[in-house]
């Protein structure tokens, strides 16, 4: 219950919701299905709540078992004294728990050790406890050459050693300058002598100093990859003043040993061991600690960007059911076309070759023009990646040619596409397809339908990370998959026509379920309602329970297979179709009857009011997509590349990622611009996701441009002071038929990169 009693203190609940919740995760159950099928159970809490409640528990679970493995082990060498066991049973994080196990863990054999084996502890003590002995004259009876005691310096050196380890391993004491230099510590980078080239991209960390509790999450990753690249190093100091705060740290280490200014023979030995201990033990041991403790909460402020862009990107508007053309681009190897019809199955594939070297413009025209009208196509979704613009002059030139063919074109992110082409997944999805064609369908896909595609490529790889590569991979693939967990659920899954890759994201299901989903369908042609979900291997009690909710069966037999309400509910609305005379057809839909009726009128065991207005609300829009209505940016048309770009100008743009200092938007050029956190509004930003998030479409001014480092500094304000245009390079405009250009690195992996100097 102390557990219980904690999260529901730090969740601001009452206990019995989060013990109520506890159980029913610990019984199997998901949080997107307790979170939207047992509102009863829980007292209404919802998914962030779920998921922060989840997240503790494992955490306190894990705390506890380490505490009952730390209390066996001291206990097992007869050390567990009662005020011991209660301190451990009191702390309430792991470092403090790891703290207080320190003087009782097993470990080498330390200096301190040795001179204990040697029997100096008790000169140790006895030091300790009278400061009137004359440290030199005590240690002269503790000299004993067999022990490797060779003379007084060696029997006062290992008498030190003692010492300094106990204060090292006091756990109030070092909790309490550990705070205290968090509180007051500068951390200082500097480069690594020789390497200033090799480390040009770290050139702001030549020579900088912060607060290291002020050090932002983005700033404090770039830090540890220049000290892991050997590029940077990193000094912390105890404050601004750093030798006064070295003396004031000692001198809190002497108040422990209680040394006083009574001059007495002991005092300047046991001063002198003080100070060593502060600098040699205790800030050796804070100062990684602290390092640690700025990095892993750097990492998890990354991960929760990560997860939040993930989320923004798989929730952003489908196109929807129509047959679409995606366009891979590249230059020399073609770019690879790809057909898909309304269900996003593959119908035809090409590859034009209208860039350099071949220069084939008008016949691929002819190409594209021709699939277009064969295949009605409605929709050209072109990939952002090398070539993009040229290819998308290309699909403008083929809309003027060809006015009778109604159709539009929209630049979509192609990262990942990718990895989902030489993916396992891919090859079992298209067989005979070569590897460089199916990225073209992904891209197709995607516009259609984001959430059913991106499922298909590990998160990792979809690109809107921050330093991703550098943080806790366990700690962020399990954020990742909730996040997909949750966006997969959140809009449903029609049964039908859903991938494995989809349906082992809902709620209960496994990829062997999933995979078993699909067997059956194929085999038995589409699902007519839920319950023949049932006759699928493996889909127990269990696995239906939580899944049901979250499939749609469209066009079925009964049409609440299609929303979102549970088979559970069922009875529920066969009541209400009995008390009110109507049939579910004439129920479904009807806002202004379904607003009319009290919920409380049909509340029973298990079906409280939050679930009977769910239900009617459901009934309003059944199956209701929560996603937004599909927009698309246009670019600017002559605005190709880096160099077409001046200061000033005004742009539209789409949000490709958002990190804690800004948001870097895509403008059409190749090579994403970032939009500093100071020039997302006129007024203050806090957090740039207050403002923007993944896949909005902005307006931007083009504030400066650096060809050279293919770096674009934009702004999002409506009043920009005009200091903050920079003119003073302008780069030349070209107005000729835009020529391929070389090959680029994926833009986002540009931006991060430039962005380590921010």
């Amino acid at each position: 219950m102390d557990v219980i009693q904690r999260i529901a203190e730090e969740l601001a609940v009452k206990p019995q919701q989060v013990a109520a919740a506890a159980a029913l995760l610990d019984e199997g159950s998901t949080v997107p299905f307790i979170a939207r099928y047992r509102k009863e159970v829980t007292g209404g809490l919802d998914d962030t709540q779920l998921r922060n409640l989840e997240e503790r528990l494992i955490y306190l679970r894990e705390l506890n078992a380490r505490r009952e493995s730390i209390l066996d082990s001291i206990r097992s060498q007869g050390k567990l004294t009662a005020e011991l066991e209660q301190a451990i049973t009191d702390a309430d994080t792991k470092t403090l728990l790891e703290d207080l196990y320190l003087p009782y863990k097993p470990k080498r054999r330390t200096k301190a050790q040795i001179a204990r084996e040697a029997g100096l502890e008790p000169l140790a003590d006895a030091i300790l406890n009278n400061r009137d002995l004359i440290p030199e004259q005590a240690a002269l009876e503790y000299i004993d050459t067999d022990k490797g005691v060779a003379d007084v310096a060696a029997a006062l050196d290992g008498a030190r050693q003692i010492i300094m380890e106990r204060i090292s391993e006091d756990a109030e004491l070092l909790t309490e300058l550990r705070e205290r230099i968090w509180n007051k510590g500068i951390l200082h980078a500097s480069v690594v002598s020789g390497k200033e080239a090799e480390a040009a991209k770290f050139k702001d960390y030549f020579d900088y100093s912060e607060a290291i509790k002020k050090i932002p999450s983005h700033r404090a990753l770039a830090l540890f990859r220049g000290r892991n690249e050997d590029l940077l190093s990193l000094t912390l100091k105890p404050a601004e003043q750093d030798q006064e705060e070295h003396q004031l740290c000692t001198q809190f280490v002497s108040q422990r040993l209680a040394i006083s200014n009574t001059a007495k023979p002991a005092d300047a030995w046991l001063a002198e061991t003080a100070r060593f201990a502060w600098k040699i033990k205790l800030f050796t041991r804070i100062d990684m600690d602290l390092k640690l403790r700025l990095r892993e909460a750097a990492e998890l402020e990354a991960i929760r960007v990560f997860a939040s862009n993930l989320r923004d990107l798989m929730l952003a508007a489908p196109a929807g059911p129509k047959a679409t053309m995606g366009l891979d681009p590249g230059i020399r190897t073609g770019v690879k076309v790809a057909i898909v019809d309304p269900t996003g199955k593959l119908l035809a594939t090409d590859t034009v070759y209208p860039h350099q070297p071949k220069n084939q413009w008008d016949q691929s025209i002819a190409v594209l023009a021709r699939l277009i009208q064969q295949h009605q196509v409605q929709l050209v979704s072109i990939g952002n990646g090398t070539a993009s613009r040229e290819t998308d002059q290309l699909v403008a030139d083929l809309m003027k040619q060809h006015k009778d063919l109604h159709f539009q074109k929209i630049t979509v992110s192609e990262a990942g596409a990718s990895v989902y082409s030489a993916s396992e997944l891919a090859a079992k999805e298209f067989p005979g397809l070569d590897v460089s064609l199916r990225g073209a369908v992904s891209i197709a896909r995607r516009l259609q339908d984001p959430l059913a595609e991106l499922v298909k490529i590990e998160p990792k790889s979809i690109g809107v990370g921050q330093y991703q590569h550098d943080v806790n991979q366990v700690q962020l693939a399990r954020m990742l998959d909730t996040v997909v967990e949750d966006c997969v659920n959140a809009v449903g899954v029609d049964v039908n026509t859903a991938s494995v890759a989809l349906l082992k994201q809902v709620s209960g299901l496994s990829s062997s379920i999933s995979e078993n989903i699909v067997a059956f369908r194929d085999a038995n042609g589409p699902f007519a309602n839920r319950s023949q979900l049932k006759k699928v291997p493996r889909l127990g009690d269990k696995a239906f329970e939580q899944a049901a909710g979250f499939l749609r069966v469209m066009n079925g037999d009964n049409p609440l297979d299609a929303s979102s309400v549970h088979p559970e509910s069922y009875p529920v609305i066969n009541a209400i179709l009995d008390d009110t005379g109507k049939s579910i057809r004439d129920l479904i839909g009807q806002s202004q009857f379904l607003r009319s009726l009290n919920p409380a009128n049909y509340t029973r065991s298990g079906f409280g009011l939050p679930t009977i207005t769910d239900i009617l609300q459901e009934l309003e829009k059944p199956g209701r997509d929560p996603r937004p209505e599909f927009k698309s940016v246009q670019f600017k048309d002559g605005i190709e590349k880096i160099t077409h770009l001046e200061p000033g100008m005004l742009l539209d743009g789409v949000v490709t990622n958002v990190a804690n200092f800004g948001a870097f938007v895509d403008i059409g050029v190749h090579q994403d611009g970032l939009v500093h956190i100071s020039h997302l509004a006129d007024d203050f930003v806090k957090d740039p996701r207050d403002v923007v998030k993944t896949g909005d479409m902005v307006k931007v001014q083009v504030l400066e441009v650096d060809v050279e480092r293919q770096r674009i500094s934009l702004s999002m304000k409506k009043n920009i002071d005009k200091s903050d245009i920079v003119t003073s390079e302008k780069p030349q405009r070209t107005t000729h038929k835009p020529k391929p250009q070389a090959p680029l690195q994926n833009s986002m992996s540009n931006a991060f990169a430039k962005a380590l100097e921010k």
